[in-house]
């Protein structure tokens, strides 16, 4: 059975895990392209975050950043390397998509990089019906993002 905690910031799992996040994202994405929070960048009222375990084994983590009342951005989701390749990606999908829902959003937009590193990000999104959207909230036009958003 799979169980979600929010806001564990302080978990050393759920810490390794998005400094793992941070550094991999810095890595692949040009300068002036990476949108990726760090711990203290996630601990923001705007945002609630929550990992999923499944006993005491993390399997993700993923955050959902308020935009408006009912407008959402997906940040931060990532699956420990254990649970890759497993279609963990969408239960944490899934369950963020359940908390929006609960929280009165309507719209989730999303912000992932062009590249090839990005590809299984793309499709995971596009499979749960998410359309190719302009740039939303700070974002600006830029040829290593691409913006999706989803209608609730």
């Amino acid at each position: 059975m799979i169980k979600s905690i929010e806001n564990n910031f302080d978990n050393p799992q759920v810490n390794e895990l998005l400094r793992i996040h941070f550094i991999e994202l810095r890595s692949v994405s040009p300068e002036g392209s990476s949108h990726v929070l760090d711990v203290q960048g996630l601990r923001v009222p705007s945002i609630k975050f929550w990992s999923l375990w499944e006993n005491n084994d993390l399997i993700g983590c993923g955050a959902l950043k308020t935009l408006s009342e009912e407008h959402g951005e997906f940040k931060s989701i990532r699956v420990a390397e254990k649970f890759r390749k497993k279609k963990y990606g969408e239960k944490i999908i899934t369950h963020l998509i359940d908390k929006s829902k609960k929280i009165g959003i309507k719209k989730l937009s999303v912000e992932t990089g062009a590249g090839e590193f990005f590809a299984p990000a793309r499709k995971l999104f596009k499979n749960f019906g998410f359309k190719k959207c302009k740039p939303f909230a700070h974002y600006k036009e830029d040829p290593n993002s691409c913006y999706y958003s989803l209608n609730l």
